[in-house]
C-alpha cells in the first residue's frame, strides 16, 4: 500500500479495504510506519513507537473487527499500556511504567485498532499548547512555527499529517476540541462517565476529564465510541453501555432549536479578543445550521463566566497538588526534587496551600453552572460557541516566558503561595491559561458531551473550528448533528501530508 493511497482515508475507509481483500493488514501497517518515520521528524508529534510489540497484536486481530487492524496511536497520559513508558510528557516520569493496561486501551484493542506509538502531550496534560521540556515540540502540520494545540496536540497533528487516520485523546478543559479547531479535525468529547478511566482511575479532575479521540471523519468518532462507551465494574458513575452511535448517523436529524453565541459571557472577564476568522466560522456555522432546517437563534446562556474560571482553575489548582504526590509515590523523589517545569513547580506549590473550604465552594459551583446549562436546554437542544479566540498560536507564544519563570521560582519562599493566592493570584493564573481558550471548560464542568467542528480556514491556511455543546447524555444527537453538518460545503477537514519538508 503506497503512502498516498493511504493517507486518503479514514479509519472506516481503510477497514472496509481490508475486508474486500485490496489490502492486509501488513501492508497497512508498514504504511503507517512510513508515514510516521518520514513525517514524525519534523513534526514531533509521536514520542515513541512500539513497531514490534504492535505487530505482535496486529497479526491477532480478526478482520471482522470493527476497525480489522487499523493502525492508531494513543496519548502519553492516562492511557496505559502495561510495563511501557508513561511519562505524562513529563522528565519526572521518564523511567515509569504502569503495571497494567487501561480500560480504554483493552477496549480499543478488542475493536480492532492496532496502537504502534504514542503521541506528545504538555507537562501532565496541563496547557492548551503542547510545548513539554521533556520532548520536542509537535508542529501543526497546516503551517509550520505553529502549535497544534493541547493537551491532545501529539494526536492532532499525528493525524492532520496522515501518520494514523484517528488518534486517542483526552480531554479535562477543551483538550480534544482545542487541537482539532486548530489543526482542521472533528474533535468529540464525550458525556462524563461515558468512558472509563479504569483501573487506575475512577475519575480525574473531579470527573472533567473524559477520553475519546481526535478523527478525520464522525462516522470513525461514531464507530470507537460504539466500541470503548460503558462504565467500568468499580465505577463511579453508572453510565450503561449504549449501542446505536453508527446507526444514528444514517437517520435524519430531527428539526432542533440551536442557541448560537460569540461566546462574551465565558470570555468578557478574561478580556478575551474574539479574532474576525473565528466570528466568521461561527456564522458560518449558524447559517449552514438554519438551512438544514434547524430554528437558530443568538443567545447567551444564564452562567457567569468568571465564575466558570474561577471554578476550573481552582479545582486545577488542587488537583495538580495532589497528582505531583502522586508522581512523587510513584517514583520514590520528594515533590521538591521532582524534574518537573518551573511552571508546574510554581501552580503545584499553589494548590498545596489552596484551602480545601475553597476546593470545595469551587466544586459546588459545578453543580449550579450545570442547573444552569439543564435549564437552557429545556429551550434549546444545542449551543454553538467558539473553541478558540483565534487560530492557533505560534510555538513559544503562549508558554511562559523565562523572566515570567523566574517569577514564579519565587513562590518557593515560605509563606509565599498563601500570600499569593490571598492577593488574588487566581485571576492572573485565569488570564494568563484561559484568555485564548475561555469556552471550552463550561462543558468539562458540566459534563456535557462537546465537538469541535472543521468549518473554516482562516486566509495565513489554519483552520478554525466550532464547538456544539449538547444536553448532558445526548451524545448521539450531537453525533447525529455533526454527521448533517459534515454534508455542508462549509465543512472542510484539514489532512496535510505535504504541509511543509519533513
Amino acid at each position: 500500500m503506497y503512502l498516498d493511497d493511504y493517507q486518503q482515508y479514514d479509519a472506516t475507509g481503510l477497514t472496509d479495504l481490508i475486508r474486500r481483500r485490496e489490502v492486509s493488514q501488513a501492508e497497512m501497517f508498514n504504511a503507517a510506519m512510513a508515514a510516521i518515520e518520514t513525517l514524525n521528524p519534523s513534526l514531533h508529534a509521536v514520542v515513541r513507537t512500539r513497531y514490534d510489540k504492535a505487530k505482535h497484536e496486529r497479526d491477532h486481530v480478526s478482520e471482522s473487527a470493527v476497525f480489522a487492524g487499523v493502525p492508531t496511536l494513543s496519548k502519553d497520559l492516562l492511557m496505559a499500556l502495561a510495563g511501557e513508558p508513561l511519562a505524562f510528557g513529563s522528565s519526572s516520569l521518564s523511567a515509569w511504567c504502569p503495571k497494567q493496561d487501561s480500560l480504554l486501551i483493552q477496549r480499543v484493542r478488542e475493536a480492532g485498532l492496532v496502537v504502534v506509538g504514542q503521541t506528545a502531550t504538555p507537562e501532565l496534560g496541563l496547557m492548551g499548547i503542547t510545548e513539554p521540556k521533556a520532548f520536542p515540540h509537535p508542529q501543526n502540520p497546516c503551517r509550520k512555527g505553529h502549535s497544534p494545540g493541547g493537551s491532545s496536540g501529539g494526536a492532532a497533528a499525528a493525524v492532520a499529517s496522515g501518520m494514523v487516520p484517528i488518534a486517542l485523546a483526552g480531554d479535562g478543559g477543551g483538550s480534544i476540541r482545542i487541537p482539532a479547531s486548530y489543526c482542521g479535525l472533528f474533535g468529540f468529547k464525550p458525556s462524563r462517565g461515558r468512558v472509563p478511566l479504569a483501573p487506575a482511575h475512577g475519575e480525574v479532575w473531579q470527573g472533567a476529564v473524559v477520553e475519546h479521540a481526535i478523527t478525520r471523519s464522525v462516522r470513525d468518532s461514531a464507530a470507537l465510541l460504539e466500541q470503548i462507551n460503558g462504565m467500568a465494574p468499580s465505577g463511579p458513575y453508572p453510565v450503561l453501555r449504549e449501542t446505536g452511535y453508527v446507526a444514528a448517523l444514517s437517520c435524519s436529524s430531527k428539526p432542533l432549536r440551536i442557541a448560537v453565541s460569540m461566546g462574551g459571557f465565558l470570555s468578557r472577564s478574561l478580556s478575551t479578543q474574539v479574532s474576525a476568522d473565528v466570528t466568521i466560522a461561527v456564522e458560518k456555522a449558524a447559517k449552514a445550521l438554519a438551512e438544514m432546517g434547524h430554528e437558530v437563534e443568538w443567545c447567551d446562556p444564564p452562567v457567569d463566566g468568571e465564575a466558570v474560571a474561577d471554578s476550573y482553575l481552582t479545582l486545577y489548582l488542587g488537583h495538580l497538588a495532589a497528582d505531583l504526590q502522586w508522581v512523587s509515590q510513584q517514583t520514590g523523589v520528594p515533590v521538591h526534587r521532582l524534574a518537573i517545569e518551573p511552571a508546574t513547580r510554581a501552580i503545584g506549590r499553589l494548590g498545596a496551600k489552596l484551602p480545601a473550604r475553597d476546593y470545595e465552594l469551587a466544586k459546588r459551583y459545578w453543580n449550579t453552572a450545570a442547573e444552569q446549562m439543564s435549564q437552557f436546554h429545556q429551550r434549546y437542544d444545542a449551543l454553538v460557541l467558539p473553541v478558540a479566540a483565534d487560530t492557533a498560536p505560534k510555538i513559544g507564544e503562549l508558554y511562559p516566558t523565562a523572566a515570567r519563570e523566574r517569577l514564579m521560582s519565587l513562590l518557593a519562599i515560605p509563606g509565599l503561595p498563601t500570600l499569593a493566592l490571598k492577593a488574588g493570584m487566581l485571576k492572573h493564573l485565569a488570564v494568563d491559561a484561559l484568555s485564548r481558550t475561555p469556552f471550552t471548560q463550561l462543558a468539562n464542568l458540566t459534563g456535557q458531551p462537546a465537538m469541535s467542528v472543521p468549518f473554516h480556514v482562516a486566509d495565513n491556511g489554519l483552520p478554525v473550528g466550532v464547538q456544539v455543546i449538547g444536553r448532558l447524555g445526548e451524545d448521539k444527537q450531537l453525533l447525529q448533528l455533526a454527521a448533517a453538518m459534515e454534508q455542508h460545503d462549509d465543512w472542510q477537514c484539514c489532512v496535510c501530508p505535504q504541509a511543509f519538508d519533513a
